[in-house]
């Protein structure tokens, strides 16, 4: 009998390449620690980003990795509009560590994974994100005393970017739905399936009031 190579076993030495690098960065031995992190940044991030730009970065990701990145996706609940301080929580509950030790873990995977993924990848994703988170995703902390003093403008300046890139992403969708391309699809249902896919988009940013 014909001995057949193990047909996954590329794709699971590729995945655990992957996760030696992130456990490099983050300076451990521990590979259970090392992919309970880099799971809770792709969910996070996965969660923060619209339909399009998850599945964008997806495409970076090994095959095993780009399964634990779907797991539990919900796409019509996404993008999350959360903020540093939301994310900084959640991480820690997810990761099993101290908030104060949320920066760094966070900053040595997008380390990690920006040596990992095609250049400038990571840099479009985190585009997409409040000043204040991508710093967090940087591996900056803000102290409380800093905290104290810029918060609420801080605040301000999230929220507006938030707004401003919801109705980017929103115009985006609208615009490649009304596109004039070859399709099996009418175009009258492309561009009605966009222009739910935008209300939704914005929903997702101004929930309405109850």
């Amino acid at each position: 009998m014909t001995h057949q190579p193990d047909p996954l076993a590329s794709a699971h030495q590729t995945a655990q390449e992957w996760l030696s690098v992130t456990a490099h960065h983050l300076g451990t031995d521990d590979r259970h620690y090392a992919y309970r992190v880099l799971r809770t940044w792709l969910h996070l991030v996965r969660d923060r980003l619209t339909v399009d730009t998850a599945v964008h970065f997806a495409a970076q990701l090994p095959e095993f990795l780009r399964g634990v990145y779907y797991d539990g996706w919900t796409p019509s609940k996404v993008p999350l509009r959360y903020d540093a301080a939301w994310f900084t929580n959640l991480f820690a509950d997810q990761a099993a560590i101290s908030p104060d030790d949320v920066p760094a873990a966070a900053g040595a995977v997008s380390a990690a994974l920006n040596a990992l993924c095609s250049p400038g990848q990571l840099d479009h994703v985190f585009a997409l994100m409040p000043a204040s988170l991508r710093g967090e995703l940087e591996g900056e902390s803000v102290t409380a005393e800093t905290s104290a003093h810029t918060a609420p403008g801080r605040a301000h300046i999230d929220s507006l970017e938030d707004k401003v890139q919801a109705l980017t992403e929103a115009v985006s969708v609208l615009a490649r739905g009304l596109e004039q391309i070859p399709s099996s699809e009418p175009a009258a249902d492309r561009a009605a399936k966009a222009a739910q896919e935008a209300h939704r988009i914005l929903i997702a940013h101004n929930p309405p009031a109850t």
